[in-house]
C-alpha cells in the first residue's frame, strides 16, 4: 500500500476503536461513559436550558439517538475507510455490478455489512479482508443488541426515580405539616428506611446510568429534584425526635441524601458546601424550584 492507503487504513482503525471504546465505556463499564456519549448527552442538555415548553423535554431521549447514531457513523465510515485502498481488487462483484473505487462504494460495502443485510452483490475476496467482514458483521449485531439493551435498563431507571418522587409527595400529602413526629414512631422509622433505600438506588442508578441524570419531567410531582428537599426535612424532623428508631432512620436518610449529593457535586458539577446547597443547584437546572415557578435562566 502507498502512502495515501495506509492513511485511510490508519484513519479508519481510529475510528473504529473510538466507537468501540465509547460503547465499552457507556454500556460494560461501571459507573463510566464514553467521551463522545457524554459530550453528546451534555450539549443536548445545555442546548436544552435555553428552551421553553416541550421541546426541553425530548432533548434527552433526542440525544440518546443522537449518541447510537453516532456510534453507528464511526463505525460504518471507518470500516468503509478500512474498504476503500482494497476497491476493486479485494472484491469480487456480481453480475452487472458497476467496479467502483470511490468512497461511496466502500461505505456502500460497509453499511451492508454493519446492518448484516449481506446482498451479497459485492463479496470479500481477499482472506484477510473477509475476516475484517466477518469482523464488522459481527460487531454490528453486538452494537444492535447493546443498544436496545441500554435502552431497556435507562427507563427503568428513570421510573425507579420517578416512583421516589412519588412516593415523597405522597408521604407529604398524608403526614401533613408535622410530617414524622404525628406518626407512630415504628411505623415512621421504617417509611423512612423504605425511602432512604430507594434513594441508594437512585444514586447508584445515576452512577451506572449517566444519561438519566439528563431527562427531565414535565410534571413537578413526578420530578426528584423538586422533591428531594422535602427528604431532607423529613431526616431533620427524625433525628429531632425522642425515639431512638426514628432518630436511626433519620440518620440512614441522611447518609443517603448526603451520598446523592455526593454523586451530583462530583459526577454533574453540581456546586455546593453542603447538601441543601448541592439540591437547591439540582432542582434550579431541573427548572423545578420549591414555589413550583420554572427559573427564568
Amino acid at each position: 500500500m502507498d502512502f495515501e492507503d495506509t492513511l485511510w487504513t490508519v484513519l479508519g482503525a481510529g475510528l473504529v476503536l473510538l466507537m468501540l471504546v465509547d460503547v465499552f465505556r457507556t454500556l460494560l463499564y461501571p459507573h463510566g461513559s464514553g467521551p463522545l456519549g457524554r459530550a453528546i448527552m451534555r450539549g443536548f442538555w445545555l442546548v436544552s436550558r435555553k428552551l421553553r415548553g416541550r421541546g426541553s423535554f425530548i432533548a434527552a431521549p433526542l440525544a440518546m439517538a443522537a449518541v447510537i447514531g453516532t456510534w453507528a457513523g464511526l463505525a460504518a465510515i471507518g470500516w468503509a475507510l478500512l474498504y476503500l485502498p482494497h476497491l476493486t481488487d479485494g472484491f469480487v462483484y456480481g453480475a452487472g455490478v458497476p467496479l467502483r473505487a470511490d468512497f461511496a462504494e466502500a461505505l456502500y460495502i460497509s453499511m451492508v455489512t454493519l446492518s448484516t443485510v449481506g446482498f451479497g452483490d459485492i463479496v470479500a475476496a481477499d482472506p484477510l479482508l473477509r475476516l475484517v467482514v466477518a469482523l464488522q458483521a459481527v460487531a454490528g449485531f453486538g452494537l444492535l443488541t447493546a443498544t436496545v439493551t441500554w435502552i431497556l435498563q435507562t427507563f427503568p431507571a428513570l421510573n425507579r426515580r420517578r416512583a421516589l418522587a412519588h412516593q415523597l409527595n405522597l408521604f407529604k400529602e398524608a403526614a401533613g405539616p408535622a410530617g414524622v413526629l404525628a406518626m407512630d414512631s415504628g411505623h415512621a422509622a421504617g417509611l423512612l428506611e423504605a425511602i432512604a433505600g430507594s434513594m441508594a438506588t437512585v444514586t447508584i442508578d445515576l452512577l451506572a446510568f449517566h444519561e438519566t441524570y439528563y431527562f427531565r419531567e414535565i410534571e413537578q410531582r413526578g420530578s426528584l429534584p423538586a422533591t428531594v428537599a422535602y427528604a431532607q426535612e423529613l431526616a431533620s424532623q427524625a433525628q429531632r425526635s425522642k425515639s431512638p428508631e426514628l432518630q436511626f432512620a433519620g440518620r440512614m436518610l441522611h447518609a443517603a441524601l448526603d451520598g446523592l449529593a455526593e454523586v451530583l457535586r462530583g459526577k454533574f458539577g453540581h456546586s455546593g458546601a453542603t447538601s441543601s446547597d448541592v439540591f437547591d443547584s439540582y432542582e434550579l437546572h431541573h427548572r423545578h424550584l420549591r414555589g413550583g415557578k420554572p427559573d427564568t435562566n
